[in-house]
């Protein structure tokens, strides 16, 4: 199993110079999250960016890499504002793997349980589940990208239909 970091809320710290909350060109929050666990798991940092920012390039670098990769299970920490797409993006690009997509509504920084949370249970999904395909994980929910939406006006993830 692979661990892609995109960036994202997820990820996100103050900065106290410039007074906003940034993505920093690091794995600080899953590094931390993962020292807690007992089993070791292969991480690599590949976008750094809050996911407004992200396009078809970026999306063609996550596809490459995982194309490239001897894994056939991926965690993606994302961001949520556009994670719906690059889940859609990463099933017309795979029928061999399983891509657990995840991320936080709010940053490790500030809610280190929801981060926590979301990417224990992508862990444990992605070890559970034999199909392959792409998933999202999110407030309590796994499921296949397509069945998982952000409700923007809640702000949180919803079951469609």
């Amino acid at each position: 199993m692979l661990i892609l970091n995109s960036g994202g809320t997820f990820n996100k710290r103050y900065n106290p110079i410039s007074g906003e909350l940034e993505v920093p060109y690091d794995n600080y929050a899953l590094e931390h999250i993962l020292d807690s666990v007992a089993s070791k798991y292969d991480l690599a940092g590949v976008v750094y960016k809050d996911s407004l920012e992200m396009d078809v390039d970026d999306r063609k670098m996550l596809a490459s890499i995982i194309m490239e990769s001897k894994d056939d299970t991926f965690i993606l920490v994302h961001g949520t504002d556009t994670m719906h797409m690059s889940a859609e993006f990463l099933s017309e690009v795979f029928e061999d793997r399983k891509i657990i997509i995840t991320g936080a509504m709010n940053p490790f920084e500030i809610d280190k349980i929801e981060a926590s949370l979301n990417l224990g249970m992508a862990i444990g999904f992605a070890k559970a589940v034999k199909e392959y395909g792409v998933y999202i994980c999110m407030n309590g929910y796994v499921e296949p990208w397509n069945k998982l939406e952000k409700n923007r006006v809640l702000g949180k993830f919803e079951i469609v239909e």
